[in-house]
């Protein structure tokens, strides 16, 4: 489904055409032609000189549409390994699923990755859909968004969640749009109204001073994306049984717009900030990009990785791969030491969790205080020369 044009009243300005972020738009016999890849963002209907553009209507609450069972999650893999997040989401889908006596499903697509379904099913899917095929051996928005679809539109799940990943985030938002159905984008808490089987998705709003909760009352599936970390991982039974399914999904009208002609991985020694059991994070406290070394070296001492507040990373001093917070990383390290963070709740939201938090700042009223469980109050660079120095020693 995609906006639709009034063929008697477009007169061919063609002011559609350069508004569409997607290029579903051309132009054909003198007027607009909206082609399966739109996403319904809404840019051409604004731009429209002639008002020929309209926007689908919502069908009522009581449509098919309106229905659904089961709840899914999209698992996103790379290489044949399944991504992290995706055992965390199987987690919470557990729970959710028993609360309302519904099955878990698990969407699996790549390319020989059949036996990654078995490790979906011991970490608690019923069922796995599995698209095993060489289209899918890369992540493409077209191709996954179009099988996915057809796969909701042939099963009709009641929940389906993402990791808000890089890939989730993008195919996310698509298959909402091209199914009709609400987003909750970063979400950090899940529950469901039982009565109502309405997922409850609790995400930061307006800028982490608040939290809402939000639902998707009239379509379905509902839709959310999940911040990596915010759940505990599941744990794997190798004696669970369940069941794989299989559909045969045609891809033959896809409009792809990209072409993969090849992969490379990046070589790094760096230790991955979200796998990492201790973790010590710079700020602006630290006054200048050269003390930012001191949180790199005492990190390399204690054998964790480094991570960086927003404001530093915007300043250039340390990667936007070290953000930590709202619109970073969430981590779950067993200690998170903060050198010279305030404790701005944007990026509380993405360590508050750490098992040992310890903060080094020099204002007492600090509300990185507030979630630490050792402070420091002093010079942070005077604090991290002293610990670099006696960690010496004792190596």
């Amino acid at each position: 489904m995609s906006v639709s044009v009034r063929i008697d009243e477009c007169n061919g300005c063609a002011d559609c055409v350069p508004s569409c972020p997607y290029g579903a738009i051309s132009m054909e016999g003198g007027s607009a032609v909206v082609s399966a890849e739109c996403t319904m963002c809404g840019a051409c209907v604004e731009v429209c000189p002639q008002n020929a553009i309209e926007m689908p209507q919502s069908e009522p609450a009581d449509s098919d549409t309106a229905s659904g069972h089961g709840i899914w999650v999209f698992a996103e893999q790379r290489n044949g390994e399944i991504a992290s997040v995706v055992y965390e989401l199987l987690e919470a889908g557990r729970k959710l699923a028993d609360k309302i006596g519904e099955e878990l499903g698990a969407v699996l697509l790549g390319k020989g990755i059949a036996g990654a379904a078995d490790k979906l099913i011991g970490c608690g899917a019923d069922k796995v859909f599995l698209l095993d095929d060489t289209q899918f051996e890369y992540y493409r928005d077209d191709h996954f968004t179009a099988a996915i679809a057809a796969l909701v539109r042939a099963y009709r799940p009641n929940i389906f969640l993402f990791g808000a990943t890089t890939n989730g985030r993008s195919l996310a938002p698509r298959l909402a749009a091209r199914l009709q159905t609400g987003l909750t984008a970063d979400c950090t808490e899940l529950d469901i109204d039982v009565d109502r089987k309405l997922l409850l998705q609790t995400r930061p709003a307006l800028g982490g001073n608040i939290m809402a909760t939000i639902i998707c009352q009239y379509r379905r599936p509902q839709m959310a994306t999940v911040r990596p970390k915010v759940f505990p991982r599941a744990e794997y039974d190798p004696g669970r049984k369940g069941e794989v399914v299989a559909p045969e999904i045609a891809l033959t009208d896809v409009d792809t717009r990209v072409n993969i002609v090849g992969a490379v991985t990046e070589a790094s020694d760096a230790m991955r900030l979200d796998e990492a059991d201790i973790v010590v994070a710079g700020g602006r406290g630290l006054g200048s990009a050269e003390n930012y070394r001191l949180v790199e070296e005492l990190a390399a001492l204690l054998g964790g990785a480094t991570a960086a507040s927003r404001a530093i990373v915007d300043e250039g001093w340390a990667p936007y791969a070290s953000q930590v917070g709202q619109t970073g990383k969430t981590i779950t390290p067993k200690l998170y030491i903060a050198c010279g963070i305030s404790g701005a709740v944007q990026h509380l939201i993405g360590m508050r969790s750490a098992a040992t938090i310890v903060a080094i700042n020099k204002n007492p009223e600090a509300p990185i205080f507030s979630v630490a469980h050792y402070g420091i109050v002093g010079d942070v660079v005077e604090v991290l020369t002293e610990m670099i120095k006696t960690l010496k020693k004792l190596k």
